[in-house]
């Protein structure tokens, strides 16, 4: 069982500098596959996230504040992994952010880390429901079933599972599903990348070896699986960088795991070594951007864009930023609904307008004028003038695509109800909240 100092953590939380474990956990730290540099990654780059996380919260907790009783209520947070993975940190932020917002505190909530999506998920929702908790939050896709299951059992208790599809479906007043639209950062991120691409191009340090056979720049993706979530993120971080530079392609490689530091490494190694010279990833380690900064530092020329956390402490020169949800703003609004009685969305999904979705500090690598172009873009993107799948911006199959449906109806993960494409654009996360978009465009190979 993980014990780490209370006082410690309230220290930590008055800072909001890092999202450690509490003296609640129930259970183990994961086994020694969870890296001592993933987690000296969130360690030391805990203070710009928690910071632009608590930023981000802040609209959200002025009107969440609440005279309600607390002493009683309790939150249940059943957790995928702990904090030495990336994605998983990211929500424990979210949810120090969100007691801080709402004048919770540590014994407010109950957490259960690196719980697989097994019987074990049902288990610790309902021991979180018998514990007394009010509402009971799940962190992993593959967590949605079971989280469900207890859902029905306790229909007093309210249930969320992040990243989940079903909760339309399932017809249940207290199951709610909710992601962020990260496809909007991974679309800034690309943005950054396109910037550092063309000045790699004009100063001639983008050579022949980084162009495949048609002439175009080859980027590379370290991709966890060839699920819509992860085929979203790519493509909007690909059509980021194409709105840059016309001429890239990109490869994606999947490692068949959400946090596999080896094979993440492994599958950037493989990446560079076929001539990609921007690495993106939607993985939670710091496998990708070590591998980068090796490589770079070696006479390679390549950069990175990772995912979740702040990259620039094990690569501070290949790490140019990293698109992160900033999960307390949804936190603070669900858990602030049902501290005061409310009700909150069944399906919930923001993005930039909300600060729910960012980038993590620019690197010293970046262009020269990056700044102002992310600026830019997410003015657009607020304002509803920049769409990130404008259908006239890609084609599948060598033609334009007209129409896309979002939801599936029958659980073969294949798309068949709810027409997306309106207005020229796929409507990512509007009809349900999780990522839909798995259209296969031209320019991206899948390698395995």
């Amino acid at each position: 069982m993980k014990k780490i100092i209370a006082l410690l953590l309230a220290v930590l939380m008055v800072f909001a500098l890092v999202a450690c474990a509490s003296s609640k956990t129930t259970t183990s730290t994961p086994a020694a596959s969870s890296s001592a540099a993933a987690s000296s990654s969130a360690a030391s780059s805990s203070s710009a996230t928690a910071s632009s996380s608590a930023a981000a919260s802040s609209s959200a907790a002025a009107s969440a504040s609440t005279s309600v009783d607390t002493s009683n209520f309790k939150v249940g947070a059943v957790l995928v992994g702990d904090e030495n993975e990336g994605y998983t940190y990211a929500h424990i932020v979210g949810l120090q952010n969100a007691l801080a917002n709402l004048g919770l505190t540590e014994d407010n909530i109950i957490w259960k880390y690196s719980i697989g999506e097994t019987e074990a998920c049902y288990d610790a929702c309902v021991d979180c429901a018998e514990s007394g908790c009010s509402i009971v939050i799940t962190n992993s896709y593959g967590h949605q079933s079971y989280c469900q299951q207890a859902a029905e059992e306790y229909p007093d208790i309210q249930f969320v599972a992040m990243t989940g599809d079903t909760a339309k479906a399932s017809g249940l007043a207290n199951f709610h599903n909710a992601f962020t639209k990260i496809y909007e950062a991974r679309y800034v991120g690309g943005i950054v990348a396109g910037m550092k691409l063309q000045e790699l191009i004009d100063s001639g340090k983008a050579t022949d070896k980084n162009m495949d056979a048609d002439g175009n720049y080859k980027i590379g993706y370290v991709g966890a699986y060839p699920y819509a979530e992860v085929v979203s993120g790519y493509t909007a971080f690909f059509l980021g960088i194409r709105s840059i530079v016309k001429n890239v392609s990109m490869e994606v490689q999947y490692t068949n795991s959400w946090f596999d530091i080896t094979a993440e490494s492994e599958a950037a190694n493989a990446l560079i070594s076929d001539g990609c010279i921007i690495i993106g990833q939607h993985a939670d380690s710091t496998g990708a951007p070590s591998a980068c900064e090796a490589a770079l530092k070696a006479g390679t020329t390549v950069y990175s864009v990772g995912y979740n956390v702040d990259m620039l402490s094990v690569a501070p020169t290949a790490a140019l930023t990293s698109p992160t949800n900033e999960w307390g703003v949804f936190y603070t609004y669900a858990i602030g609904a049902v501290l005061n009685g409310q009700t909150f969305d069944t399906n919930w999904a923001e993005g930039f307008t909300k600060d729910a979705v960012a980038i993590t500090p620019l690197g010293s690598s970046c262009a020269a004028g990056t700044q102002e172009a992310v600026d830019k873009a997410i003015e657009a993107i607020k304002a509803d003038t920049l769409h990130v799948f404008d259908t006239s911006t890609f084609t599948v199959g060598g033609k334009p695509v007209t129409n896309a449906f979002a939801t599936d109806t029958n659980g073969d993960f294949t798309p068949d109800a709810d027409e997306a494409i309106i207005d020229g654009y796929y409507h990512e996360s509007y009809f349900q909240s999780a990522p839909s978009f798995s259209l296969r465009i031209d320019g991206i190979t899948e390698l395995n």
